[in-house]
């Protein structure tokens, strides 16, 4: 790691994983900091590369966005210019919340939203079968979330735990 974090930097990460619309205020009273170093800290870790940016969760339930499915993608000819190629038509795709290059048996793994099975249907048929890149989709379709969080596990950290044990 470039730069360690010590356990108060730790503590900052993780009160902002869970709730980024916090004022550095309440993150210093939290950390038991007063607002000016809090905010240093905060600055450094952005320009260290630690915070990459600062989001609104929104519940996908609530907006009508009820269909989830997981997709195992096979690629015609995993080549690297067919691998940039598809990543850049995936940016490009509203409905898919996450895209990750894997190992085994198919190519990318991809998280689909939509509204509805006509809706992934239609993603399905006009977007990842109408790409002459692809050669096979396998699709799970999500029944429940048991568990579902976009914070990191800070625990695991190695400097984190060497700063916390002295």
């Amino acid at each position: 790691m470039a730069q360690e974090l010590d356990a108060v930097d730790a503590r900052i990460l993780d009160i902002i994983q869970h709730d980024a619309g916090l004022s550095v205020a309440e993150i210093a009273d939290r950390v038991g900091l007063s607002s000016s170093p809090c905010w240093r800290r905060i600055k450094r870790m952005e320009e260290a590369g630690f915070i990459t940016g600062r989001v609104t969760l929104l519940d996908n339930k609530s907006l009508g966005l009820n269909f989830e499915v997981l997709a195992s993608v096979k690629l015609a000819l995993p080549s690297r210019e067919n691998l940039e190629a598809f990543e850049r038509m995936v940016r490009d795709w509203q409905e898919v919340v996450e895209c990750m290059t894997v190992t085994g048996a198919v190519d990318y793994m991809i998280h689909i939203v939509t509204t509805d099975m006509h809706a992934y249907d239609n993603f399905l048929r006009d977007k990842l079968l109408g790409s002459a890149l692809v050669s096979d989709v396998q699709s799970r379709i999500v029944i429940r979330v048991a568990k579902r969080t976009t914070a990191l596990p800070l625990d695991l950290v190695e400097d984190v735990r060497k700063s916390s044990s002295t």
